[in-house]
């Protein structure tokens, strides 16, 4: 199977690995690239397509391996793996590089509840000392007069604004946001299909029909469309001796028919994979039950008379505001209407677009004492759920105000509200805007 390398792809990768090696005058080249984008996009897969291509020795590190029971194990295998890579390079006379995937899962802060511990400080420490010193990489209790050999380091991860900042400024590290156009698009599920005698004009339509989708869909439409021959193969032998004929077997690979890739076929497929996604969307399963579990572990007394709710807070100017004027626009009222609220603005305060009718929903969150989590996604990844989150705020003003600069600025894109609470169990999602439904 032949594979397509996107040619900005290869050329950022390659440029960077190579740059690293070579003795540019007066020239501060930065160690570290990082590449992120959006899941299933094929960055890892990608870039072992280049190292490949390019013949270099690649040295592999992943997220799970940056935290340890013991402090510092962590840290200390990031300078042996990468002088690891250097030793590689010297023997062998080739370049080559250090690659940690989904560092961001490792030590990115989602939020203000991820738990942030030793390693995950010494782990950012030690990248950025290897960045800024990258010849002298030392152990911990032994010291190398000889000068370490210069290795590029390569990170990928989906969402880089969670790492510490310090470590992604320019200078240390080279930023790539990888999202491929269509045109490249039609270049990697091409050579996805390629053996298979797709025509490329169905591979287009494919992509077309499933535009919101990420590469490794197409992967998966593939490898679902041989289901059906491992399917066959069971009936045939028999579910009670299929274990021994595939393992005990003569040593000759299984031969299987060839699938059927028409169009319609792989439609039908993609269909169902979609379904799938959906179903996990909608039913949220786990919420149920965290309610329900949440419930017996405080069940509610008893009440005879109705219960007292403390009084509210007392708010801002602007918040006071943005809760009883709102915004004329959004009021859901006519225009005769809405051009009778004739009512002056604080100074130093702009319209608020958060709607009325959702300001009630916000007091009632925090009330409760749960903060309030704002998310936007555009119209393309709005059907495969790829929620970006704008910010998380605890209290009642925060909250309005931060609504109301994520629909300023995003006036575009969906928007939702998220209620969650101290566990970080999401309690309730509620749509404020839909760009065709405003």
């Amino acid at each position: 199977m032949s594979f397509y390398i996107p040619p900005k792809f290869l050329d950022r990768l390659a440029v960077h690995i190579t740059k690293n090696f070579l003795n540019l005058p007066n020239v501060k080249v930065p160690l570290i690239l990082g590449i992120h984008g959006r899941k299933g996009e094929g960055k890892t897969f990608m870039c072992e397509l280049v190292f490949k291509r390019m013949g270099i020795g690649v040295v592999y590190m992943s997220a799970g391996e940056l935290e340890s029971p013991d402090a510092g194990d962590p840290a200390r295998l990031i300078r042996l793996r990468y002088r690891e890579a250097g030793e590689w390079s010297r023997v062998h006379g080739r370049m080559a590089a250090l690659m940690i995937n989904d560092v961001d899962a490792g030590i990115g802060r989602v939020d203000s509840s991820t738990q942030y511990t030793v390693n995950t400080q010494l782990v950012n420490a030690t990248l950025m000392n290897i960045a800024d010193n990258p010849t002298n990489v030392q152990l911990p209790g032994s010291y190398d007069a000889e000068p370490t050999q210069r290795i590029p380091i390569i990170l990928t991860g989906n969402d880089f604004s969670t790492l510490y900042a310090p470590l992604i400024r320019d200078g240390r590290m080279e930023k790539f946001f990888w999202d491929p156009s269509r045109e490249d698009r039609i270049g990697i599920v091409n050579g996805i299909f390629g053996d298979d005698g797709v025509p490329k004009s169905d591979v287009e339509k494919l992509i077309d029909t499933f535009a919101d989708q990420p590469t490794d869909f197409f992967g998966a439409i593939r490898s679902r469309l041989f289901d059906e021959q491992v399917r066959a193969l069971i009936h045939t032998v028999g579910i009670e001796k299929i274990s021994q004929t595939v393992v005990h077997s003569d040593g000759s690979p299984v031969e299987f028919k060839k699938p059927d890739f028409s169009l319609s076929h792989l439609m039908e497929i993609g269909e169902e994979l979609v379904k799938e996604q959906r179903r996990i969307r909608e039913l949220r399963l786990s919420e149920e039950y965290n309610e329900v579990l949440k419930q017996k572990a405080n069940p509610l007394p008893a009440q005879t008379e109705p219960r007292v709710t403390a009084p509210p807070k007392k708010l801002s100017p602007a918040c006071e505001y943005f809760m009883y004027y709102g915004n004329a626009n959004h009021s859901g009222n006519d225009g005769a209407e809405s051009a009778t609220q004739t009512t002056e603005m604080p100074r130093g305060v702009s319209r608020s677009r958060v709607p009325p009718s959702l300001l009630s929903e916000i007091r009632s969150m925090t009330s409760q004492g749960l903060k309030l989590g704002i998310e936007y996604v555009d119209e393309r990844r709005f059907r495969t759920g790829s929620w970006q989150c704008f910010g998380t705020f605890q209290t009642e003003g925060e909250a309005i105000a931060a609504l109301n600069a994520c629909l300023t600025e995003h006036p575009n894109d969906y928007i939702r509200i998220v209620g969650i609470d101290k566990h970080r169990t999401r309690i309730a999602e509620t749509i404020v805007q839909r760009p065709h439904k405003r």
